[in-house]
């Protein structure tokens, strides 16, 4: 069984009072080094006589004795042991005096350590108070609580810091897992109408016993239908769960070049093209280059009046590349233009067309990966103009060149 570790604020306390402990411990030793120093005897008897031991400190003390009580004392003698007599009193006195030190110091550091240990303890649990902080909201978003904040305050340290952090990631992960959870539903809402239509068909035709086989074949044109609806649903899905793992891919692309591509296969109808395409080389995943322009061609055909116009242009500006696609339609607002991003977001004249409202979500995601971002801005007259801007991948030298000219004078 391992032995459970202290927690860290023991081991702070710990650290605190043992580094306290070796510095008392310290200034003690050098304390009594100095002051032992001080009233060191200078060389000379009294030296000799100390370091001959106990017994001729008692010899020469009874010698002294009996001198000193003689009637006719020798003057010399007495002069030399009342001078003994006072450095061993000197000496006794200094080794009295450095053993009350001693022990004076180490009762008095024992003290001090056991206080700093308890101011250790204090002070060590208010400065990880932020850390608790922070470990408390975690443990609170994991139980899907990401609107809970540590809101620190205090003077602006690392701990403040770290907590503030913290409170942005968990801005951060609440917008991401509300907008999931909207996604998600949206999602259950698109896939359940293609099944409702399906199911409905169905219903209808067995329901009636005279169904003849062009009602058979009606059903089955509609299912056919909703299955389409439903697969080309589901691919949009998977390209904004792919584009969530970021971009795997890393080739020279250029937008031009796959822009002349999507032109010429796609159904624009009555629609006419005109095309500006120079040279815009970026750095990604070309399969999802030409989606990215694939959809903005198909949103600017199928969100377009009868006979209009639909204008592409590609470039480079400093050190990015720009895509801009514009078409002619109804007049929308600022407000509507800003939020047509969103999967599943359709505006109010946009309902009666087909479509899976993820054509320019994906669109977002894609240049999201690449490093760039995406614009809408309406046009005056009607219609959209959107802008995707993505990083350039460097010199053009070497790099397929657009044919512009023929898609210059319009499709």
């Amino acid at each position: 069984m391992t032995r459970p570790r202290p927690t860290l604020r023991t081991r702070l306390t710990l650290l605190y009072t043992g580094l306290f402990a070796l510095c008392g411990a310290i200034v003690v030793a050098v304390s009594y080094t100095l002051v032992a120093q001080l009233g060191a005897p200078v060389q000379g008897h009294g030296n000799d006589t100390r370091s001959s031991g106990g017994s001729l400190v008692s010899s020469v003390l009874a010698q002294c004795k009996v001198a000193l009580g003689s009637a006719h004392p020798n003057k010399r003698f007495a002069a030399k042991c009342n001078s003994y007599l006072q450095h061993l009193g000197a000496q006794q006195q200094r080794d009295l005096t450095l053993s009350h030190l001693l022990r004076y110091s180490l009762i008095t550091l024992a003290v001090v350590i056991a206080l700093a240990a308890i101011l250790g303890w204090i002070l060590s649990g208010r400065a990880l108070r932020p850390v608790h902080q922070v470990t408390a909201a975690a443990r609170a978003a994991s139980e899907h609580n990401l609107s809970a904040r540590i809101a620190p305050a205090g003077p602006r340290d690392e701990l403040r810091e770290l907590a503030e952090t913290f409170d942005e990631m968990l801005g951060r992960l609440q917008d991401a897992f509300e907008s999931q959870q909207r996604f998600i539903a949206n999602a259950s809402h698109e896939l359940r109408t293609p099944l409702a239509v399906m199911g409905a068909t169905v219903d209808v035709v067995l329901g009636n016993p005279a169904s003849t086989r062009g009602d058979m074949r009606a059903m089955a044109a509609d299912i056919r239908a909703a299955v389409d609806h439903a697969e080309h649903l589901i691919s949009a899905l998977l390209i904004l769960a792919r584009n969530e793992r970021g971009l795997t891919v890393h080739e020279q692309v250029d937008l031009a070049t796959a822009a002349e591509d999507v032109l010429d296969t796609a159904g624009l109808g009555d629609r006419r093209a005109h095309a500006t395409l120079e040279p815009a080389v970026i750095s990604g995943d070309p399969v999802l280059a030409e989606r990215l322009i694939a959809n903005l061609v198909d949103n600017a055909a199928r969100y377009n009046h009868a006979a209009g116009d639909i204008w592409i242009s590609t470039g480079t500006t400093a050190a990015s590349s720009q895509l801009t696609v514009s078409n002619t339609g109804p007049v929308i607002s600022p407000a509507d233009a800003d939020r047509i991003f969103q999967p599943f977001q359709r505006l109010s004249d946009r309902t009666s067309h087909d479509g899976s409202g993820l054509g320019l979500a994906i669109v977002a995601s894609i240049a999201a990966i690449h490093g760039g971002d995406v614009t809408a801005r309406p046009r005056d007259d009607g219609g959209l103009t959107v802008t995707v801007t993505i990083p350039s991948a460097g010199p053009l030298a070497g790099l397929a060149q657009a044919d512009a000219s023929g898609w210059n004078a319009g499709a």
